[in-house]
């Protein structure tokens, strides 16, 4: 609206209606002069009154309605910034709710591990070409995080902390080859070792083998960690998808779609601390 009120049409219009305001003023002075009973005068000035009268009356219609259009836009201004408050506020009350959300599992996990101490963290850098969906956090060692702690989303095991900086680090998921650990099918108890595959990275699944040929495994079993060494025991891995022979010893292997979708990871997880951690990471890194 203030364009316009700036613009060369708009102070034509105003020029006209003031000519027309001065028009009709003109008139209703030399209709005051003659009488309003002069039939000749009358017959002049009646059809200019007339027309005065409209011109004055669309003036004060304009005005109104000018008047009423700002306040309308004031109104629609006010309303749209209370609509934006209110939407900033849901949208806090959705972050506050997630964040409770996310807090709340490690506390329960916290309740059932009080040797725990945790550190959480976000993405904040993914290499998109990376097939095992490695990423960098933004906590590092001035919070306390060391190499090999262990990431996790929930229960669930997202892999460990490779690379620390003082602010960033590098977190290698299970997908990778870099790692492996000792896993145990949750209803069976039987135990094997699993690994990321290049072939298998690429499908978002896990190799879990040197499974014994008496093994119970079945399809949809669930994988968690059999707690030596790197690994706090009893997180989860993933689903058993399929059971398979291995050709070159004489045991089985299964491949495991873990339950982490690394492609939606937002904020994690790191446990800088538990008892028994590292004794057999040691070795592995020597």
């Amino acid at each position: 609206m203030r364009f316009f009120l700036r613009t060369r049409r708009f102070k034509i219009c105003m020029g006209v209606i003031a000519l027309v305001i001065a028009g009709a003023v003109a008139i209703n002075i030399i209709g005051g002069i003659f009488s309003p009973g002069s039939s000749i005068m009358g017959v002049i000035i009646s059809p200019f009154q007339d027309m005065a009268t409209g011109f004055s009356n669309a003036i004060n219609d304009f005005g109104k309605k000018f008047t009423e259009g700002n306040a309308l836009l004031l109104e629609n201004q006010e309303l749209k910034e209370e609509l934006d408050t209110l939407r900033k506020n849901a949208a806090d009350l959705d972050s506050i709710k997630r964040e409770n959300e996310f807090f709340r599992e490690y506390l329960e996990i916290k309740d059932k591990n009080p040797d725990f101490t945790f550190c959480d963290a976000r993405l904040i850098s993914v290499d998109k070409d990376d097939s095992y969906r490695n990423f960098i956090i933004n906590k590092g060692s001035a919070t306390g995080i060391s190499q090999y702690d262990p990431v996790i989303i929930g229960n669930s095991l997202v892999g460990y902390v490779s690379q620390v900086g003082l602010t960033t680090s590098k977190v290698t998921t299970i997908l990778s080859p870099e790692i492996t650990l000792g896993a145990n099918d949750s209803r069976t108890g039987d135990a094997g070792i699993l690994t990321g595959t290049a072939d298998y990275a690429a499908e978002k699944k896990v190799k879990l083998y040197n499974l014994a040929r008496s093994c119970n495994v079945v399809v949809g079993d669930t994988i968690v960690t059999s707690g030596e060494g790197l690994f706090p025991e009893g997180f989860l891995i993933g689903s058993v998808d399929t059971i398979k022979n291995d050709t070159y010893t004489s045991s089985l292997y299964a491949t495991v779609t873990p339950f982490v979708d690394f492609d939606e990871i937002r904020n994690v997880m790191v446990i800088t601390h538990f008892d028994g951690q590292g004794v057999l990471g040691a070795k592995e890194s020597e």
